[in-house]
């Protein structure tokens, strides 16, 4: 690529551990076979993509990223974001960037900013009031400045992973659960309060985007496993909805957030994306938004959209556990330097 285009990519690397540490309540983790494969699959990904700034969901060990990335090697040309001290007792998001586009100092995020208020008494009458008491992320977010050239703007990117569709565990909860009275609705339950937990956290990031796009020419990039479709809701609060124009047509939106996905389709006949398959049944839970500046039909684009890469053959492997691979696919989009107003060359 050009030295002002840039790349993103999306891996979601499925509790990626050291061998025989701990990953949630399997205190033996990834047998050593096992481990060796997740390293060589990694690789190959990474290898493939060789995007500029990857955002990793689903790590465990640093160290077990690092050595993926010296297998594809990147040892020279990226370097891994991940929190400082992390010691592989938890999940974290993290990043790989080309050393020479980083700007200043990652940070991983865990509070919602304190603009977000999730309590109403209703616009309607027949409304009961509503309250939501959540105020962090399931996995801490990562945020990262980097500059594809000395010539382009600095570009603001977050690596995000959203709580999962899979029903909460609410038969755990020791205070209130009672079988007798909840058990046949436990599931229903469960779903609600993973959507209520998702959409908090699609909204708090919202709100940290919002900060920096608002009334501003700054360029974002959302880079996650947001565990929703593109017509979801949560994808609604993240993208605000923009409309996306006709072929002629120019104008962008300043808050508005475009989903590499929906670029993709507009220049293919037919749409075969999808990252995740759950019950024979295909979709979208990985995603690359990007704001303005990198919508062709802005008038503010500073980069085109080139094209979208999906990487999902594996999903239809049987056992991601025994072969090593992910569970989701890996996705990559490309942006070429054009900028649509006269005067920026």
């Amino acid at each position: 690529m050009a030295m002002r285009d840039i790349s993103f990519g999306s891996v979601n690397l499925l509790n990626l551990q050291l061998p025989g540490r701990p990953v949630y309540t399997d205190s033996d983790g990834w047998p050593p076979e096992v481990y060796d494969r997740k390293i060589g699959f990694t690789a190959g990904i990474l290898s493939r993509l060789n995007a500029d700034l990857f955002g990793f969901q689903e790590l465990w060990a640093p160290e077990a990223l690092q050595q993926a990335m010296d297998a594809a090697g990147m040892e020279e040309s990226h370097l891994l974001l991940s929190p400082p001290g992390h010691a592989g007792t938890s999940i974290t998001c993290a990043g790989a960037i080309r050393r020479e586009m980083l700007v200043g100092e990652p940070e991983w995020i865990v509070e919602f900013p304190p603009e977000l208020e999730l309590r109403s008494t209703g616009d309607d009458p027949q409304q009961a009031d509503i309250s939501v008491s959540l105020n962090s992320f399931s996995r801490p977010v990562l945020h990262v400045q980097l500059q594809p050239d000395p010539r382009t703007p600095v570009i603001h990117a977050f690596v995000c992973h959203f709580k999962s569709r899979r029903p909460t565990q609410i038969w755990t909860e020791r205070a209130w659960y009672s079988a007798a009275t909840h058990s046949d609705h436990r599931t229903a339950m469960g779903y609600a309060l993973s959507t209520i937990r998702r959409t908090a956290e699609a909204t708090a990031l919202r709100i940290m985007v919002t900060k920096i796009l608002k009334r501003s020419e700054t360029p974002v990039v959302l880079i996650g496993d947001m565990n929703d479709g593109k017509d979801s809701n949560t994808l609604n609060i993240l993208t605000e909805q923009p409309r996306y124009l006709t072929t002629l047509a120019t104008g962008g939106g300043d808050n508005a957030l475009y989903t590499a996905q929906v670029l993709q389709e507009y220049r293919s006949t037919r749409d075969v994306y999808y990252t995740h398959v759950f019950q024979d049944e295909r979709e979208s839970l990985d995603h690359i938004l990007v704001s303005e500046q990198f919508y062709d039909n802005s008038r503010r684009r500073l980069w085109r959209f080139d094209d979208m890469l999906v990487l999902n053959d594996h999903l239809n492997w049987d056992d991601h556990k025994d072969t090593g691979t992910t569970d989701h696919g890996a996705i990559l989009a490309r942006f070429k330097w054009q900028p649509a107003q006269q005067g920026i060359v």
